[in-house]
């Protein structure tokens, strides 16, 4: 049985040395990122277990933080490009790729989707973070990005970064925290009702949505207790199968992929084993376990 993992990591080679030349030594101010399984895809390849393939969306360096709307929008183009050309050329561990936008550059970026992504045979959706350029990805400027996701049927990934006015950021909370925020925010738009078809992937098992469900359900509308159980959500928690059951239990076993953020989580290649023992440790049949590990995410293609 082939585990497909929807949630792992690249950083295009061709990309990144396009970032240096315009910020000299800029993974000195990602140190996290300074891992050549990023890079170099035949150690990448080498620290797969068998059997296994990845979604690969690029880790959280976004053009828009570092220069214009135009030089960002074409620095997202190109690295999709890139992440195409990964995904042609490994089809056997890289079945997909995931899509960066120019969050300074809303019209580009609905370009770039319809030009890279709608109808594309190796980038099927995109990734968009918990905030852009200070403002919460709910921020109005954003909600075409939304719209035109739904209407071409494309996920979306949600991926956590820091919120930049806070003084306390830390990896362990914050981003647990801030994905949160966003799925409270969707919600709070009403962009499920708004655009029926639109799909958003959840980084770290929807965060703290499974453990505070009731909250929601007793101190939020009925509507956005139903539309909280829309998202998808991947199983990137390092472990614990008793947390991954509060999701499968709130979300439904259909909306919940095997995701790793690999390479990142436990050196040196990454959580995949970890997490992939978590779901066989999980209180469900074979065939559920089938269904987290491959089945759900061909489901959300077809």
């Amino acid at each position: 049985m082939t585990v497909i993992d929807v949630f792992a990591h690249v950083l295009p080679a061709k990309f990144l040395a396009k970032m240096n030349a315009i910020h000299p030594n800029i993974l000195d101010n990602f140190p996290y990122m300074k891992n050549d399984l990023l890079t170099d895809v035949a150690q990448h390849r080498a620290s797969l277990p068998a059997d296994h393939q990845q979604i690969i969306s690029a880790v959280n360096l976004n053009p828009e933080d570092f220069v214009g709307p135009d030089q960002a929008a074409e620095l997202c183009r190109q690295a999709n490009a890139e992440i195409a050309d990964l995904v042609r050329a490994n089809r056997d561990i890289f079945p997909a790729g995931v899509a960066m936008l120019p969050l300074n550059n809303v019209p580009a970026a609905l370009q770039l989707i319809d030009e890279q992504v709608a109808g594309s045979d190796a980038l099927v959706g995109v990734q968009l973070f918990t905030q852009a350029l200070g403002k919460p990805i709910t921020d109005a400027a954003y909600e075409p990005i939304f719209a035109k996701l739904a209407a071409v049927g494309a996920p979306i990934w949600l991926h956590p970064v820091f919120d930049t006015h806070k003084t306390d950021n830390e990896l362990t909370f914050s981003w647990e925290y801030e994905l949160t925020q966003a799925m409270n925010g969707i919600v709070a738009a009403k962009y499920f009702r708004k655009y029926p078809g639109l799909k958003v992937i959840v980084h770290h098992a929807g965060a703290m949505v499974p453990y505070f469900s009731q909250r929601i359900k007793y101190i939020q509308s009925a509507e956005n207790y139903a539309d909280f159980k829309k998202f998808y959500v991947d199983t990137a928690i390092l472990g614990n199968p008793k947390a991954l059951e509060l999701a499968v239990d709130f979300f439904g076993l259909d909306h919940v992929l095997f995701g790793t953020d690999s390479p990142f989580g436990i050196p040196p290649v990454g959580p995949t084993a970890v997490i992939e023992q978590a779901v066989r440790d999980m209180d469900l049949t074979a065939t559920q376990q089938q269904a987290i590990f491959t089945t759900n995410w061909q489901a959300l293609m077809d």
